[in-house]
């Protein structure tokens, strides 16, 4: 009998863009540490960035349970057959251990961007073509229409860089039934100013997106709730930072508003591809 996904990913996933890296050098030092995070607890493991079963299949490889998905793999960079393939062959050896987390990136990073609701529906067409089951993969929706798609064609929906609030209306779309496992950054830290700070430093890459940007002007935040780096209104409302107590209790607001999951991506100020462990470590012991 098959295990329903939700049981599968568990409450709680790391999401790293450090755990994605193609470094040969690194191979031992990421097995290690996905080993670590399936002794901790932690169900699933997101891998940030552009990635695909190529590299979740050596963290995969390293545990024995831990769920491992995209974060998202680009649709403009995989075609359909190709990706179909890898999964079949990581279905293959590992079956149920990974998930195909998709999403359009952004025109700013994308050449031949255009359309890009007709282009991810003609991919999951694809996909539905060589074999890669609904049920198996993940759409980053933000909007109501992808939203509404990863409901229809897939398993569910793993927004990044969202609210509670974009939670509960995810929810109310989405349905009972789908996935929905949202991203959330944590920052262990408790002076306000330098938590913030850290925050901001993260948001850079991503307040010049229209994907992003437009969707928290969606949901109540203003053009000047954008402006310089973002208002401490946005940073508190996209971020968990404080002492155990308030990261708690921003991680609750995520499930109280109909998370299923919860991908925590935890901020220390390290650059982006190192691997916070003690923090992981840390953050395991105030989840449990």
């Amino acid at each position: 009998m098959t295990t329903p996904l939700k049981e599968t990913v568990g409450r709680y996933g790391i999401w790293s863009v450090g755990l994605r890296s193609e470094d040969p050098d690194r191979r031992g030092e990421l097995a290690e540490a996905a080993a670590e995070l399936e002794e901790l607890g932690y169900g699933a493991v997101w891998l940030g960035g552009n990635s695909s079963a190529a590299n979740a299949a050596p963290l995969i490889e390293a545990t024995s349970t831990l769920t491992v998905g995209t974060s998202i793999q680009s649709i403009w960079q995989h075609e359909p057959d190709a990706a179909a393939t890898a999964f079949a062959e990581l279905e293959s050896a590992h079956p149920g251990r990974f998930l195909l987390g998709l999403g359009v990136s952004h025109a700013k990073r994308v050449e031949q961007y255009a359309r890009p609701y007709s282009a991810l529906v003609g991919h999951l067409d694809g996909l539905d073509t060589a074999g890669v089951p609904a049920e198996r993969r993940l759409l980053a929706a933000l909007g109501p229409k992808s939203l509404r798609l990863a409901r229809d064609r897939a398993a569910g929906s793993i927004p990044y860089l969202v609210t509670p609030e974009h939670t509960a209306h995810a929810r109310e779309i989405l349905g009972e039934a789908p996935l929905l496992a949202p991203e959330l950054g944590v920052v262990p830290e408790t002076d306000p100013a330098r938590a913030r700070a850290l925050a901001r430093e993260f948001l850079e890459i991503y307040l010049p997106l229209p994907n992003y940007t437009n969707n928290f002007l969606r949901h109540g935040f203003t053009e000047d709730d954008l402006l310089d780096g973002g208002s401490d209104r946005l940073v508190d409302a996209l971020f968990a930072w404080g002492d155990d107590q308030a990261i708690r209790t921003k991680i609750d607001a995520f499930f109280e508003a109909g998370a299923d999951h919860l991908a925590l991506q935890v901020l220390t100020g390290e650059p982006r591809d190192a691997l916070p462990r003690k923090a992981w470590r840390d953050l395991a012991g105030l989840l449990a």
